[in-house]
């Protein structure tokens, strides 16, 4: 039956990519415990009703928030330190969760289960995707295995990790005795989840509709913040590439997320709801689209390509068995990567020393609140008092100009700096 329900949510990542939006879906994943613990206070068929009642006030407000254009408006007055912070934030996330360096008897999956392999996937896939050699390789060599490696991303690093994992023995071998059948069969499935497991089958509750308004507004609170990290990534990546025009919206992000909710809760649905961004496989995506029209022709042709290729993967039983053993080290690794990606973009957005700050206790705060709605909260709060309250328009453009100014200048004396110690270096070789 999960599998099933797999299938459909698999399926409709699609939505976005087709329809224009260059992001790659992904859960709701910061919700999940959240979504979990309000769905342990019902039973049985008020179960189903909660959930599916959830999921779709969740897609009518995305709906109804982008075709009235207010998503749009609501990212454009986020101040870059939210913006920042939130990217920077999810970065924290990843480093001190569950698949980054939390300890293994307080719930760990990362470095601590898997040290070795852990190490050496995260190690490889950063290279692959963010080493400046390696990038300045990626551009010029003909070598048919660096052309490989830049083609594949980081899926090389994910390989390797699971290959010494199981030649160390941190992770156990792959076990096919229950595999009966190469392909997978949704339809038997499907048919007993829409019988018995969504609002066709088995309707909706007004009652449990109205209490589960809350949850689904905190779900939307959490997933605005991966559109607004979302748009600022993809707007980054844009700088990149001139021969690709990439409408990055808000109002459609919401739109497509809305439509793969709504068809969710109605047909097959799953706690992990739809959200906007997987930002782990975004940043993968575009790390590669940056390096050139020859190795993606397009951002959407890789988007709909990953997502394609995904759907089609989870039907083959032999490999799932297969990669069973090592997802939780390609978790980690995936998440590691996306760290990387969110820390360097997040930075490069904070123009001022105010707006660093702002971004930095926001991080933390999104990093390490239960609910990281909260470290939402107060990077607004912070950028209300610290940024906005005594100042107009024009006073925060000018201090973003200085700040701008006084970074630039800083750079231009460290490399002076540099070049002046070099020369001194050299002229004492010369005597």
């Amino acid at each position: 039956m999960a599998l099933s329900i797999v299938f459909v949510h698999e399926l409709l990542y699609m939505v976005n990519n087709t329809l224009g939006d260059p992001l790659i879906g992904g859960w709701i994943t910061p919700a999940v415990p959240l979504i979990t613990a309000f769905l342990l206070n019902f039973e049985g068929t008020e179960r189903m009703w909660a959930l599916t009642s959830m999921e779709l006030v969740l897609g009518l407000m995305y709906v109804i928030l982008g075709i009235t254009g207010i998503a749009q408006k609501l990212v454009d007055v986020c101040p870059q330190s939210l913006k920042g912070g939130i990217l920077i934030g999810a970065g924290f996330a990843a480093c001190v969760g569950p698949y980054g360096f939390k300890a293994v008897d307080a719930g760990g999956k990362g470095f601590f289960m898997y040290p070795i392999s852990w190490s050496i996937g995260c190690c490889f896939g950063i290279f692959l995707l963010f080493s400046q050699g390696f990038g300045k390789l990626k551009f010029s060599s003909k070598n048919p295995i660096v052309k490989l490696l830049t083609k594949a991303g980081f899926v090389p690093s994910i390989i390797l990790g699971g290959i010494i994992a199981w030649i160390i023995g941190e992770c156990p071998l792959p076990d096919f005795s229950t595999v009966t059948s190469f392909w997978f069969n949704p339809i038997p499935g499907l048919t007993w989840v829409w019988k018995n497991f969504s609002i066709i089958g088995v309707g909706i509750h007004p009652q449990i509709l109205v209490q589960t308004i809350p949850m689904a507004v905190m779900c939307y609170v959490i997933a605005f913040g991966d559109i607004v990290g979302g748009t600022a990534f993809m707007e980054d990546t844009k700088r990149y590439r001139q021969d690709e025009y990439i409408d990055v919206s808000p109002d459609r992000t919401n739109i497509c997320c809305g439509m793969r909710n709504l068809i969710e809760a109605f047909f097959s649905p799953t706690c992990t709801m739809s959200g906007p961004l997987w930002s782990a496989m975004t940043v993968s995506v575009a790390e590669r689209y940056k390096t050139g029209k020859e190795n993606m022709y397009s951002i959407f042709g890789g988007s709909c390509t990953f997502n394609t290729t995904k759907w089609i993967c989870q039907l083959i039983v032999p490999l799932m068995a297969l990669i069973k053993p090592i997802l939780p080290l390609a978790m980690a690794q995936t998440l590691i990567i996306q760290a990387f990606g969110s820390f360097y973009v997040g930075m490069n957005m904070c123009r001022t020393n105010v707006e660093r700050g702002c971004a930095g206790i926001t991080a933390g705060a999104i990093a390490t609140c239960a609910n990281p709605s909260y470290g939402l909260f107060v990077g607004i709060i912070l950028a209300i008092f610290i940024e906005f309250l005594g100042t107009n328009k024009k006073e925060r453009r000018q201090l973003v100009e200085e700040g701008i100014d006084i970074y630039v200048k800083s750079c231009n004396d460290l490399l002076a700096e540099q070049d002046a110690k070099a020369e001194a270096k050299a002229a004492a070789k010369r005597s």
